[in-house]
């Protein structure tokens, strides 16, 4: 990274805020360490901003924007292939970051970054297609129009889970849109947020386009919330908060987008192939230790395969491999925190009160967690409800697909579904009826593409991100008319 990004003491090196181009200090004083989960050292620091850093980046933002709004797509194109390729030759001080900062393993770091590169060439090739369109009238003589035009100074929270993809995601749309940017990374994981500003300002990027706040959510979040500049806030985080922040966008009436939780079922219909079921099944459920929002948690089997699935899909469960995140082998990490791994405890030990079966695992040495397979769940139990963030998984029995649908939308969550089954009438159906932003069929609940509608319902989301999706959210419709000759007017 660039040596002004940060300073270093006792070999530890502490990251500066990225504003206006600058790399800059924090005025408070305040530096917060960041730890590696995989063994709790502390691998970095961070400053973090206060009322002046925050105000100063929105300030940044709003002075570039006018350059920026009004910049051919042709050069936004340019910037965002450029960031592409800087990547590219990055990938391995990248990966080294996700494995460091958020125990990412090995292999799910490197996928992180490949999304990354796909989203900013796919954010580029929309640049030439934030497009208006032409209206009939009912006037004589009148040409009617809309175009689409940025709107300003557009404010993204992310979330720890896979901070580089969910970063990128808001800020290379909202870029390609003509819009500047204030990043407020997850306090879990700044050090992606001072990455991704380094990657920008190497590939060119005019000053204040890209900004970089890590600093104490509330205090941020509030300010930003505040400033009338801002003109929308997207957030990828917990349900919880995703709220707050609604709720504060609303007194604002500022725009906003909300990715949030989720309890994603996946259903296995009694025709399904048994292996590729259980393979599916198991990839949604323990890719990054199950902290995937999109984590299909919940998965109901048709009783005629309930037992055999049942028997398979433990098996391999125990044959997951759980290590260091560097191990290429690995593919359960450590979970980000202490406090997440006591969250899971207290679910299981209420889902074993209750008379829950734990099929394997439900161990753990210290942070990382055993692959865990819970039979007998009910709606008594915390964890049929709630989102665990952890690879542990409830195998339902069902009898038919009616009852599958019915506890697939027991859930106040609505983020990603999926159905497993060679009746395509039926997986239709089910796609149809299944309250659910996205539905997958033959396949998990995690997929992810760029340009697709990524957003979920209920309590799992507001509005859209991805391609044209994005254009939606990130640019303001505006009706022009043209009066050819002499409008007549009645009096």
């Amino acid at each position: 990274m660039n040596p002004a990004s940060y300073d270093t003491f006792e070999g530890v090196r502490t990251y500066k805020l990225f504003i206006g181009g600058e790399w800059v200090g924090s005025s408070r004083n305040l530096v917060v360490d960041s730890f590696n989960p995989a063994d709790g050292t502390i691998f970095a620091r961070t400053q973090q901003a206060g009322r002046d850093e925050v105000v100063a980046a929105i300030d940044a933002a709003h002075k570039a924007f006018g350059a920026w709004g009004a910049s051919l797509a042709s050069e936004r194109e340019k910037i965002l292939l450029k960031t592409a390729e800087v990547i590219e030759r990055r990938t391995p001080e990248i990966r080294d970051m996700l494995i460091d900062e958020c125990g990412s393993v090995f292999n799910k770091a490197l996928w992180e970054i490949s999304y990354v590169t796909d989203c900013l060439v796919s954010a580029a090739g929309d640049v030439r297609h934030v497009m208006g369109e032409t209206m009939p009238v009912t006037q004589p003589g009148q040409i009617s129009m809309s175009v689409r035009r940025p709107l300003g100074v557009v404010a993204g929270i992310a979330p720890f889970n896979s901070p580089f993809l969910l970063s990128m995601k808001k800020i290379a749309f909202a870029l390609a849109a003509g819009n500047t940017f204030v990043l407020k990374p997850s306090e879990e994981t700044p050090i992606s947020g001072a990455l991704i500003a380094d990657l920008f300002e190497e590939a060119g990027l005019p000053a204040g386009v890209l900004n970089v706040i890590p600093g104490v959510p509330a205090e941020v979040g509030e300010l930003i919330m505040a400033d009338p500049r801002v003109k929308l806030v997207t957030f990828t985080g917990s349900t919880r908060t995703g709220r707050k922040l609604a709720v504060e966008a609303a007194k604002h009436l500022k725009k906003f987008t909300l990715e949030m939780g989720g309890k994603s079922p996946l259903i296995v219909l009694k025709d399904a192939d048994l292996d590729y079921a259980v393979d599916a099944a198991a990839f949604g459920v323990f890719l990054h230790q199950g902290q995937v929002c999109m984590a299909n948690s919940k998965i109901m089997v048709e009783a005629p395969i309930f037992d055999a699935f049942k028997e398979r899909f433990v098996a391999k469960a125990k044959a997951v491999p759980v290590g260091h995140p560097r191990e290429t082998t690995s593919v359960i990490g450590p979970l980000i925190r202490d406090r997440q791994v006591s969250f899971i405890d207290g679910q299981l030990d209420d889902a074993k009160a209750k008379g829950a079966r734990v099929e394997t695992g439900g161990g753990h040495e210290g942070r990382y967690f055993e692959p865990t397979v819970l039979t007998g769940v009910t709606p008594e139990m915390r964890i049929y409800h709630e989102e665990s963030f952890g690879p542990v998984v409830s195998l339902i029995r069902v009898e038919d697909s009616e009852e599958a649908l019915r506890i697939a939308n027991d859930t106040e969550y609505g983020l990603s579904a999926a159905v497993i089954t060679n009746d395509l009438q039926k997986a239709m159906d089910l796609s149809m009826r299944l309250e659910s932003g996205m539905v997958h069929v033959n396949d998990c609940t995690i997929t992810d593409e760029p340009h697709v509608p990524f957003g979920g319902v209920k309590n799992s989301g507001f509005g859209r991100e991805g391609g044209r999706s994005s254009w939606e959210e990130l640019t303001e419709q505006k009706w022009i008319t043209i009066q050819l000759g002499k409008r007549e007017f009645p009096f």
